[in-house]
């Protein structure tokens, strides 16, 4: 059954799931917590890209239990944003859990009472109707924001100043924000801008993401009636990190901002960072030629405890084949129970614990990133599915 919202419009139904592809078992954190701050619950893939990506601090804390969306993805609304799981990116190098396109509708009902020309309705003028309207790309005013650390978006023809580009930098953005959909602008004391999927503001010297996610929620019909414990655990970062820290960097658990995993093959060595600081850093062990670890940006995609490792390589030592496909002319390996595997593209190289040696600093894999065990075991913990990695000289 269909069920309406104030324009009108009919939209699915929020509890009927028969329509929509759910998360599958892709090694998602096992455990559902109770956030009491809104009353909701958050458990599996939404889960761990709100882990992944800052938690409450960055995207606020859920305001609903997952629901089917208008736009049939399995979703959940946050008090900044509103995730929605995408299968069509499962197997690629994006995020599977992105963040719905709100910002249009959010715009479109802050300026419901003005008219195309940016009159309102009942006379007058609006003092910041310009701020909608895109700028020219070669004006004085996009070189000069280009020229301070900004940005310009050729698809919308707005502007992001300095401060706001380094937050979208820092946080992804281009994947998350997406475009601006207008200029910044100040009301309240505040600065404010908004994107395709949210929108950000200037608070004394603090930017964030607005808390819009309520009033979008409210838009499309999502129930946002609190929910009780049901005996569930209160979300708290220790819950998925008992282990103890086997080598801490300058950050903790409880530093602010994003998980990412930087590896440098030059170096040999791991940074697991919360923000700009390092929770842990470690030597690695990355691939020998010809199987060379693969460098670019990826995400944590599937995770295993434990895994048998299996395949062929060619005389030359290049891997031709993974599992128990066998090929011509060429030898069979495998290495058993290999512990707290997390895969980060389709080439199969994952971080994962090594056993079979202690040889860190050094290149000594098939192009997986070996760690020492008790590293392995933390990070598994650690970094949930949707973490970024890079891998770089």
């Amino acid at each position: 059954m269909a069920m309406r919202v104030a324009t009108g419009q009919p939209v699915a139904d929020m509890h009927d799931f028969s329509s929509v592809v759910l998360p599958g078992d892709f090694g998602q954190s096992s455990i559902q917590t109770f956030i009491p701050e809104t009353k909701h619950t958050i458990r599996g893939m939404m889960l761990d890209y709100w882990r992944a990506n800052g938690a409450a601090p960055v995207y606020g804390n859920p305001i609903s239990e997952p629901f089917a969306s208008p736009r049939g993805y399995y979703s959940q609304a946050f008090e900044n944003a509103i995730f929605e799981y995408r299968p069509e990116f499962e197997w690629t190098d994006y995020p599977t859990v992105r963040l719905a396109p709100i910002g249009s509708s959010l715009i479109a009902d802050q300026t419901s009472s003005l008219r195309r020309d940016r009159r309102r309705q009942a006379g007058g003028g609006d003092p910041r109707g310009s701020i909608w309207l895109g700028l020219d790309p070669g004006s004085s005013a996009v070189r000069r924001v280009i020229d301070e650390g900004g940005f310009y978006s050729d698809v919308t023809g707005h502007t992001v100043n300095r401060d706001f580009a380094a937050w979208y930098g820092a946080n992804e953005g281009a994947l998350f924000l997406r475009d601006p959909l207008s200029q910044a602008y100040r009301t309240g004391g505040i600065t404010m801008q908004h994107f395709e999927c949210g929108a950000l503001m200037r608070q004394g010297g603090e930017i964030k993401l607005a808390p819009v996610g309520r009033r979008a929620a409210e838009m499309i019909g999502v129930d946002l009636a609190p929910v009780e414990r049901d005996g569930l655990p209160t979300f708290k970062e220790e819950l998925f990190t008992s282990l103890a820290n086997p080598s801490p960097g300058d950050g903790s658990l409880s530093t602010p901002g994003r998980k990412w995993v930087e590896v440098s093959l030059g170096q040999q060595r791991m940074w697991a960072r919360q923000g700009d600081a390092a929770v842990l850093t470690s030597l690695v062990s990355t691939g020998l030629p010809p199987n060379f670890t693969e460098i670019g940006t990826f995400r944590i995609r599937t995770k295993f405890e434990k895994q048998t490792m299996s395949g062929f390589e060619s005389q030359s030592g290049e891997v031709v084949s993974l599992g128990n496909n066998p090929v011509a002319n060429a030898s069979f390996w495998e290495v058993k129970d290999v512990p707290h595997v997390m895969y980060i593209n389709d080439q199969a190289e994952a971080l994962h614990g090594a056993y079979w040696h202690n040889n860190f600093g050094n290149r000594m894999s098939h192009g997986c990133v070996n760690q020492p065990l008790d590293v392995a075991a933390f990070m598994y913990g650690w970094a949930p599915i949707g973490t970024m990695v890079w891998v770089h000289e």
